[in-house]
């Protein structure tokens, strides 16, 4: 009873729309990674049609497809639903992933299963809509945006935005704070999904200016220098 009412607890620091913990054993993404744990259980005393068997119902209650085979951290939180886990996807501690995201494997050349899905490092969050896909590895505490797409490594602490994924300019030429950011997209203190698109065009349109702004400083050493 001490372990979840720690891993509700930590749902509800990331979460503030539930009023109780009573409320947050509703969620989908909380039975979803009970029935997990069950299917995976199953999976590594390899009674793989036992375990595919829980996939299929917590799939049918949950809206949410996590393989037996991956393997999850504490503290996982799914914040709504219709996400999509491959077999060899690691998941560290306290990640936190949105709506409509996979974590999507690659097809082997030479038909070899292998590690086809991406690792997520300890308090990493995935913005809703994003695709991470192939045996990377997102690093700890790092963001990815909303409907990014990601095919290469994340480093530790990267904000991610785009397709393909890219680092960011942060809001004020800062290194990211490591306070929990919503939809794991910057910009916007008040960031709301259905204005993804717009907070991502701002990012790069920021990025931008501050280049321009210095290739003009640039330009105007050179004229002086030439003047002198």
């Amino acid at each position: 009873m001490g372990r979840l009412a720690v891993y509700l607890d930590s749902i509800r620091a990331r979460d503030p729309a539930p009023h109780s913990r009573l409320e947050i054993l509703t969620y989908p993404g909380v039975w979803a990674l009970g029935w997990h744990r069950l299917a995976h259980r199953l999976y590594r005393a390899r009674l793989f049609f036992l375990a595919r068997a829980v996939n299929h119902l917590s799939r049918f209650l949950t809206a949410i497809d996590i393989h037996p085979g991956a393997k999850i951290g504490r503290n996982f939180f799914i914040d709504h639903g219709f996400v999509v886990i491959g077999e060899t996807a690691e998941i560290g501690d306290d990640v936190t992933i949105y709506q409509c995201v996979t974590l999507g494997g690659t097809s082997p050349d030479n038909g070899i299963a292998g590690k086809r899905h991406p690792t997520i490092s300890d308090g990493a969050i995935i913005g809703s809509g994003a695709q991470v896909l192939g045996p990377i590895t997102v690093g700890r505490r790092a963001r990815v945006g909303a409907n990014a797409v990601v095919t290469r490594d994340v480093p530790e602490g990267a904000v991610m935005v785009g397709i393909p994924a890219r680092p960011t300019v942060v809001e004020g030429g800062q290194a990211p704070e490591r306070k929990f950011m919503a939809y794991g997209t910057p910009c916007s203190e008040m960031f709301d999904p259905a204005t993804q698109k717009v907070e991502i065009l701002r990012c790069e349109l920021e990025a931008m200016k501050k280049r321009l702004d210095a290739l003009v400083d640039e330009q105007g050493e050179g004229r002086e220098r030439n003047r002198a």
